[in-house]
């Protein structure tokens, strides 16, 4: 009843089959001027004096008829990239395969997109693509109706006007989101295969807005899944922090396993998951980073990818422990050897390499407990995320309780309560001590002292 309802009010077609949009006015959408930031109202009022058309799209529209809180505000416009850069001082043209401007409004960065046109053969403009489709480079300008069609679903392609707050709807948008359903604008097959980033995509808006995927955009899913060894690193990695950091990454892995796409989209992830110890460890992290991002707590993607290759860091440094490498440096040239298998798919900054291997590198140290080795643990500049660390390798079962329950009380002791906690040196522990150099002998030869 209700989905007929809305259905009659919103005027539900298949997308894709018509070209005059819905205007819902504010009464309808219920979307207010003042949900949106100042520095995007500036944006579009600037462009709309200047006599262009002006919306915000996308995310932004969808999220606020969700009831979320959009991260950023991103403006789509008829006017071209020069256009835009000549309307204000503080913006600048970045992006080769799809050109935009970013527009400097005190703090905040407005992105600005140029409506898209139509390529292929039939429309005369033809966009650069490799040998399996995948659009490399596109920067057909077009109309409004064009820019709506070229949009990957339905939810995205929404406008919404802050001057006469009205949203323009061309694929009956807002109609989907209120029956809970990510359809896919024009034949799913060819949009991922355009951009295979997109199967992941609908599973992350799924996940973040609650929707079910309409079966005809996911049943390609599957079969289309290895088109994602196409997608370059940087894309991929950009992708996979955004499905990981949505807030809803449990159920995002799930979905990805549930559609296949766990298999070459994380060359680990789908080893781990299939190990009971090694799933527990993973979800736990991906449970906690949720509750974070749902609490408004900052997150590290240094933390959360060292979570989810952890375990295979230890399939390939217990076997050389076992065989009698030392185990410090045996430790470093698995991390070496793990992130390297990773960087063929995701392109993972040097940055936040640097702070998994920090992470990574502080667990054997949690075994030292005697000596001055724990002072000189708490004054590493990772210790608080290689402590988090350790609590979920605790909790998982991997190490013993009692190692996370000394580090806590070690944590909040006070000094002299740190000192009498201290265990006492294992055998072969005890440092050497060090042999004092003997002064040189005289070779009856006075020493030429300064006067």
């Amino acid at each position: 009843m209700i989905r007929k309802f809305i259905s009659r009010v919103f005027g539900r077609h298949h997308p894709g089959k018509h070209s005059e949009p819905a205007i819902l006015a504010a009464a309808q959408h219920g979307l207010q001027r003042e949900d949106i930031s100042r520095g995007c109202r500036r944006t579009i009022e600037t462009l709309q004096e200047n006599g262009y058309q002006a919306y915000i799209v996308g995310g932004a529209v969808r999220d606020l008829l969700a009831g979320l809180t959009p991260k950023d505000f991103d403006v789509a416009t008829n006017a071209t990239p020069e256009q835009v850069r000549h309307c204000f001082r503080r913006s600048r043209i970045i992006g080769r395969r799809f050109q935009i401007v970013h527009v400097s409004m005190g703090t905040e960065i407005i992105e600005v997109t140029t409506f898209r046109g139509h390529h292929g053969e039939e429309s005369g403009n033809k966009a650069l693509t490799d040998e399996q489709g995948r659009v490399l480079r596109d920067n057909v300008f077009g109309s409004q109706l064009e820019d709506a069609a070229r949009r990957d679903f339905t939810v995205n392609a929404l406008y919404y006007d802050p001057t006469s707050e009205t949203i323009v709807d061309y694929h009956h948008g807002v109609a989907d989101l209120r029956q809970k359903t990510l359809r896919m604008i024009g034949d799913p097959k060819t949009r991922y295969r355009e951009d295979p980033v997109r199967m992941l995509r609908a599973v992350r808006l799924a996940a973040k807005l609650s929707l079910s995927i309409d079966p005809e955009a996911r049943r390609p899913i599957r079969e289309m899944g290895s088109l994602i060894e196409n997608v370059p690193p940087s894309r991929l990695f950009d992708e996979m922090l955004k499905l990981l950091t949505s807030g809803h990454a449990v159920r995002c892995v799930r979905e990805l396993r549930e559609e296949g796409l766990h298999h070459g989209l994380l060359p680990l992830l789908d080893v781990i998951l299939d190990q009971s110890l090694g799933e527990r460890f993973v979800m736990l992290a991906l449970e906690s980073t949720d509750r974070r991002v749902r609490e408004g707590k900052p997150i590290s993607p240094g933390f959360l990818f060292a979570t989810l290759f952890w375990h295979e860091v230890l399939a390939k440094w217990e076997p050389l422990k076992a065989r009698g490498e030392p185990a410090i440096p045996s430790l470093f040239l698995t991390m070496d050897e793990v992130l390297d298998v990773q960087a063929e798919k995701l392109a993972i900054t040097r940055r936040i390499a640097g702070d998994i291997k920090e992470i990574w590198a502080l667990q054997p140290r949690f075994e030292q407990r005697s000596g001055k080795r724990p002072y000189g643990v708490l004054q590493q500049p990772r210790f608080k995320a290689g402590y988090d660390f350790l609590l979920l390798r605790v909790e998982s079962g991997e190490v013993d309780q009692a190692v996370g329950e000394w580090w806590t009380a070690f944590l909040a002791a006070s000094d002299e309560g740190r000192a009498a906690m201290l265990l006492p040196a294992a055998s072969g522990e005890t440092r050497k001590r060090r042999r004092r150099r003997r002064p040189p002998a005289d070779n009856g030869q006075d020493a030429t002292l300064p006067e």
